[in-house]
C-alpha cells in the first residue's frame, strides 16, 4: 500500500513566513529557511513553500529564498506563487525546487501546464487550487484566484480534470471555507477529487487535530495531508503526527 505523505505548507508574504486565518489577517510567524530546516529534522514529508502575494502583485519567485530553503532540505520541494512563465519554471527548479505549483497563473494561461510538463514533465507540475463552496457551480464549488481575492466562473471539478488532461501530475486542493480555521479538512471537496481524478490529490486547509487528518487520508481519499497552523503553533511535531497517524493504522514513512 502506499504510504500517505504529510506535507508542511510555508506560505511566504516579504520574505517571511505568515498565517492568517481564510486568508485573513495574516501574522508573521518567523524565517522559512529556519522553519523548513526545523520540519525537514522532524521528518516531513515534503514542504510547499507559497509567496501568497506574488500573483497579486505582479512580482516573480523569490529565487534567492527558494535556493537557501532548497539548502536546508533534502525531501521534495514544491514552489507556488507568480509563476508565470516557463523561464519563471526553470529558474524555480534551478534555484532547487522539485516542483512548482501553479494557481492563478494557469487559469490565466492553461497551456503553461501543458508546456511545463512536455519540458520538465508531469511530476514538477502540481495544479494549486483555492476552492470555496458554491451552489451554482455544479460541482458545489467554485475556484478563486490571486489568494482567494478574484472569483472565477471555473467549476472546481471541471477546472481539475482539465488541468490533469494538460499534464499537471498532482493537485492540492486548498479549501477557503476551512483555511486556517483548524476545524479539519473539507471531506466531500477532496472525496470528490480524489474518486474523479487519476492523479494524487492532496488535502488542503483545516488540519488543527491527527484526527482531521486521518478523516482525510481514509474518508477524503487524499494521498496527502498538507499542515500549516497545527505545527507551526508547536502544538504537534511531524514525528507527533505520524506516530499517531500509525496506531490508526494509517500508512505513513517514519
Amino acid at each position: 500500500m502506499l504510504k500517505k505523505r504529510i506535507i508542511v505548507c510555508l506560505d511566504v508574504k516579504d520574505g517571511r513566513t505568515t498565517k492568517g486565518v481564510k486568508f485573513q489577517n495574516n501574522l508573521d510567524i518567523g524565517d522559512p529557511v529556519e522553519m523548513a530546516k526545523k520540519y525537514y529534522e522532524q521528518g516531513v514529508d515534503e514542504l510547499v513553500f507559497y509567496d501568497i502575494m506574488a500573483s497579486a502583485r505582479g512580482e516573480r519567485p523569490i529565487l534567492d529564498l527558494i535556493s537557501k530553503v532548497a539548502s536546508q532540505v533534502f525531501i521534495p520541494f514544491c514552489v507556488g506563487g507568480g509563476i508565470g512563465s516557463m523561464e519563471d519554471i526553470r529558474s524555480t527548479i534551478m534555484a532547487g525546487a522539485e516542483k512548482v505549483s501553479l494557481n492563478s497563473q494557469a487559469v490565466k494561461n492553461p497551456d503553461l501546464i501543458r508546456q511545463g510538463a512536455s519540458v520538465f514533465g508531469s511530476q514538477c507540475i502540481v495544479l494549486g487550487m483555492d476552492a470555496m463552496r458554491d451552489s451554482e457551480c455544479p460541482s458545489g464549488y467554485r475556484v478563486y484566484l490571486n489568494g482567494g481575492r478574484v472569483k472565477t466562473d471555473l467549476d472546481a471539478l471541471e477546472w481539475a480534470k482539465k488541468a490533469q488532461d494538460l499534464g499537471a501530475g498532482e493537485v492540492v486542493l486548498n479549501s477557503m471555507d476551512a483555511d486556517g480555521t483548524k476545524a479539519g479538512y473539507e471531506i466531500p471537496l477532496t472525496k470528490m477529487m480524489a474518486e474523479t481524478l487519476k492523479i494524487p490529490v492532496i488535502a488542503s486547509g483545516g488540519g488543527g487535530t491527527v484526527d482531521h487528518l486521518a478523516r482525510v487520508l481514509t474518508e477524503g481519499q487524499a494521498d496527502a495531508a498538507l499542515i500549516a497552523s497545527m505545527v507551526h503553533s508547536g502544538e504537534y511535531t511531524i514525528q507527533d503526527i505520524k506516530k499517531e497517524l500509525a496506531l490508526s493504522n494509517i500508512p505513513v514513512r517514519m
